[in-house]
């Protein structure tokens, strides 16, 4: 995984009642909730919006919990890409609160064609757009 200081995209959320378990944490499921957040935030800092230049899917999602976040918390979500491959794409995420870790992750998607759903090439402009917007430049297609 990735440095904090890799990440050149980050996400404030502060933790809700209804994201959290008996225990007064957040659940775990809801990482997930915050990684999608944050990609959505993230496609938004770089100026894509919407289904206005692919349509991707996911197709994994991994997390590793290293602590836990409480309701009304202040915590971070950073986004970085890690690969940009031909069809697919890997984003590295972490939850940070008060410069600690709290989760990493990860999160593949495939772009499709809109109409038949299936995989389709990365488009160059997309792929362009993050290279610019990153500054620890992902793995690509020419070093995959």
């Amino acid at each position: 995984m990735a440095a904090i200081s890799d990440f050149t995209f980050f996400h404030p959320l502060r933790v809700r009642w209804a994201e959290c378990d008996a225990q007064g944490i957040v659940f775990n499921v809801n990482y997930f909730l915050y990684f999608d957040v944050a990609m959505t935030e993230y496609l938004r800092a770089m100026g894509v919006e919407g289904a206005s230049m692919l349509e991707f899917f996911t197709v994994r999602a991994e997390a590793d919990y290293r602590g836990s976040a409480q309701f009304d918390e202040e915590i971070e979500i950073g986004v970085r890409a890690a690969r940009l491959g031909r069809t697919s794409m890997t984003f590295e995420m972490i939850i940070v609160r008060g410069g600690k870790v709290l989760t990493e992750g990860a999160m593949t998607y495939v772009n499709t064609e809109k109409d038949t759903k299936t995989p389709c090439p990365l488009p160059e402009a997309f792929t362009a757009t993050i290279l610019d917007f990153e500054k620890t430049a992902p793995q690509t297609r020419a070093h995959a």
